[in-house]
């Protein structure tokens, strides 16, 4: 595979739901006929508060609670691009519980079905696809990281284009960098009549928050030393 690809390695549905769990602060909850909107802007994830749990597999007592919940997150793209939804994670279950946002504590939650909404299309998940995967270690530092990129080192995002290849056509607009994981960072070309996003892989993939600089500039070097086609604006 081709270092610098539209086509390159990312992570896989379970990997992408995880990491959008981790990484919200904020969500919708549906339960009891009640919805609530739960933010967490401390540094904590919305998901910190609830413990997903396999189904016990016994009947429950009649007299026990056995509320369905449902969970909403979005996933939206940090940085000021068109179309800045980039996936919808969905989760259902029941509680033995009423769920109270307000609470400390965490909320136990049987889990039903994970469901993954993007470009692609939809993916389901089990609870025994989110624990096998490996969370992502940018996730959480993933908008961080990409405004800082945008906002202080703006400048550097073009010279990026020397690796997309098959190179961007025409009437190229802007590019802006839309995702970052281990993997590499995804640009989002922006034309007139839509836009595409291109992938640009790592050499090896991140596995510790501290090598994602040198990463982005690994990259950044290999693009001065890439030709520069007339046609694109860095």
């Amino acid at each position: 595979m081709r270092p610098f690809s539209s086509r390159a390695a990312q992570p896989t549905p379970a990997e992408r739901t995880r990491s959008i769990l981790a990484a919200a602060r904020s969500m919708t909850v549906l339960t009891d006929g009640v919805s609530t909107e739960v933010h967490h802007l401390d540094g904590t994830g919305v998901m910190g508060h609830i413990h997903l749990h396999e189904p016990s597999g016994t009947a429950a007592p009649a007299s026990a609670v056995r509320l369905p919940i449902r969970l909403e997150l979005t996933d939206i793209a940090p940085t000021p691009v068109r179309d800045r939804l980039r996936a919808r994670v969905t989760l259902t279950g029941l509680l033995a519980s009423p769920y109270d946002a307000e609470s400390s504590r965490s909320t136990c939650m049987e889990f039903g079905q994970a469901v993954l909404e993007d470009a692609t299309g939809r993916t389901f998940l089990s609870l025994g696809d989110l624990q096998a995967a490996t969370l992502d270690p940018l996730a959480e530092f993933e908008a961080g990281m990409l405004t800082h990129l945008l906002d202080s080192h703006g400048e550097l995002v073009p010279l990026l284009l020397r690796l997309v290849r098959p190179q961007p056509r025409r009437g190229l607009l802007r590019a802006v960098p839309v995702a970052l994981d281990r993997y590499g960072v995804t640009l989002r070309l922006e034309y007139r009549d839509g836009y595409e996003d291109v992938r640009l892989l790592f050499a090896t993939a991140v596995t510790d928050v501290e090598h994602a600089g040198s990463r982005i500039h690994a990259l950044l070097t290999a693009a001065r030393r890439a030709s520069h086609p007339n046609h694109l604006p860095a």
